[in-house]
């Protein structure tokens, strides 16, 4: 009688995992269809966030900005414009991971910060130093 439960039993077992790696497998199968049709590719840009500010004593109106492009794996850029009257000057520094490549200047950490928390595309940002 043992040996008849001890047969049944691993019986029982062998075929509960067979169905848990055919489940397994569908679900790995629907994962990979779901990402080959875009629509959960966590390498498309998903957040993006700018931060308007005054970079220059003589220019106000918050005219300079930082924008944060980043994907679902935390990459991507940020696109810097320093506006001033008589020249404008464009900076873009690589993101990976939600860390700055470059050391980031306060404004674009805080739109990495605001687009990485989801916050929009327009975040309000620290006073920031004039050039």
């Amino acid at each position: 009688m043992g040996v008849v439960a001890g047969v049944s039993g691993v019986l029982l077992g062998y075929l509960a995992s067979r169905q848990a790696r055919a489940t397994v497998e569908d679900c790995r199968h629907l994962l990979f269809r779901q990402l080959s049709e875009g629509r959960g590719d966590l390498r498309a840009i998903r957040d993006v966030a700018v931060c308007r500010y005054d970079a220059l004593s003589e220019m106000t109106g918050r005219l300079s900005f930082s924008v944060a492009m980043i994907n679902g794996l935390g990459d991507g850029i940020v696109l810097t414009s320093i506006n001033g009257r008589s020249e404008t000057r464009t900076y873009v520094r690589t993101v990976v991971g939600g860390k700055g490549q470059q050391p980031l200047s306060p404004e674009e950490e805080e739109a990495v910060r605001a687009a990485r928390l989801g916050h929009g595309p327009l975040v309000a940002c620290p006073a920031s130093e004039s050039l």
